[in-house]
């Protein structure tokens, strides 16, 4: 067991939550990493947030390998805890998340089961996978009472992630909008970032010969067939792309026909495109990144989120399910991200989603002059504003935490007065 202690802010990174601290509650937060880190990113990102609003938290994770380069410097308030079959389980916390579906210890739910005897049961949330299917707000926050097992009596609740009042909302730090929107503005602000992230200070974006500039594309994917026909026809397009680590730098390598990822800062060149590979990221770094590209394409939950944060055109490549169940969640959140956009920016996003999505050969739409997608652009950053009006999901956690656990107090002793505070 070991706690993370807090280090310096990496040069250019924004803090994303404030300082101020306040007497919170106590968390304990299960994670399991299934394959690419994302799970884990998700509940580090919240552990995080919950720990700047005040909140102690200790994160349960069976490989935290990933937090190494993901959040070196970790953060004050949250605790790391290898989860396996030797832990000796403490007293359970005042809230307990479960993140999507990772199925709790039953020696830990018997201790929840304990507490909750001694009249202070706590919290339980299953806190659930994105999608905006609409399935989604018709479970978000209902309850799964235990009718057996060693939690029998206890109640399980479900919180689901959306882009809607009528669900969880999406993870958003305070003030993250307001830093995001700091960075494009401040004129040189990119280019200082791009010079410390590359870690070459010659670095600079090219011009065409009409002092266009070019375009700066992030490329973060799972397996894409559609990778090299991108490739071959960006040669003809003034491009940069930032590759990252993983699958994409290996799927790069290969298109160049390089028999091992090159190392990080290596620059690449192939007609007019332009291919810099990337080190592994921090965070708050990779918002950074997110906020610097016009163009990012991303994987998973968590760095579509993000994308979507930094009001900028983004193309989302959800992980492969069995049956084609993602082309079905894709088509859910183009329902909702393409709601009131102009008839031919929907259909050009609609497009580049679907075939980003379904690995045709001849991918998308791209390359193309940063004009012919000017629309996209701006349908971008409305829409993340719009969606910044809907209150964040910790936020909403909080306010449905401390209601369950008023009426837990309340069931315990009814002659308790009510404190409806929410934090």
């Amino acid at each position: 067991m070991h706690t993370r202690s807090p280090a310096a802010q990496p040069p250019g990174v924004p803090p994303a939550c404030p300082s101020r601290i306040e007497t919170g509650l106590t968390w304990d937060l299960f994670c399991r990493v299934i394959d690419n880190h994302g799970d884990l990113g998700v509940c580090w990102r919240l552990a995080r947030d919950l720990a700047h609003r005040g909140h102690t938290v200790r994160l349960w994770v069976d490989d935290a390998s990933a937090l190494s380069w993901m959040a070196p410097a970790g953060a004050p308030g949250v605790q790391v805890l290898p989860w396996n079959d030797e832990v000796r389980w403490p007293e359970p916390a005042e809230v307990i998340v479960e993140a999507f579906g990772c199925d709790l210890p039953q020696g830990f739910v018997a201790a929840m089961r304990q507490r909750s005897g001694r009249g202070a049961a706590p919290v339980w949330i299953n806190l659930e996978y994105l999608s905006a299917e609409a399935y989604v707000e018709r479970s978000h926050a209902l309850p799964s009472p235990q009718m057996i097992g060693p939690g029998q009596g206890l109640t399980k609740w479900f919180f689901y992630p959306g882009f809607t009042v009528a669900t969880g909302g999406l993870l958003r730090e305070q003030g993250l909008v307001e830093d995001r929107d700091r960075f494009q503005g401040e004129a040189g602000a990119r280019e200082a970032f791009l010079h410390q992230r590359i870690g070459r200070t010659d670095f600079q974006l090219r011009r065409d010969s009409g002092a266009q500039p070019e375009t700066l594309v992030l490329l973060f994917g799972y397996a894409q067939p559609a990778l090299p026909a991108w490739l071959s026809a960006s040669m003809a397009c003034l491009q940069t792309v930032l590759v990252t680590p993983g699958y994409s730098s290996r799927e790069v390598a290969r298109w160049l026909g390089l028999a091992a990822s090159p190392t990080p800062g290596s620059t690449f060149e192939r007609g007019l495109l332009r291919l810099v590979f990337l080190p592994p990221v921090e965070q708050p770094e990779f918002d950074l990144l997110l906020w610097s590209c016009d163009l990012n394409l991303v994987r998973g939950e968590d760095s579509a989120v993000r994308a979507l944060w930094a009001g900028r055109p983004f193309v989302w490549q959800l992980y492969v399910q069995d049956e084609a169940w993602h082309l079905a969640k894709l088509e859910a959140f183009l329902v909702r991200y393409l709601q009131g956009a102009p008839a031919d920016v929907a259909t050009r996003v609609g497009t580049a989603f679907r075939r980003w999505n379904n690995g045709m050969p001849n991918p998308v739409e791209w390359p193309l002059p940063r004009q012919a997608w000017s629309g996209w652009q701006e349908w971008a950053g409305e829409r993340s504003r719009q969606w910044a009006e809907v209150p964040d999901l910790t936020t909403q956690l909080l306010a449905f935490v401390r209601r369950q656990a008023l009426s837990n107090r309340l069931a315990s002793d009814p002659d308790q007065p009510e404190d409806t505070e929410a934090q």
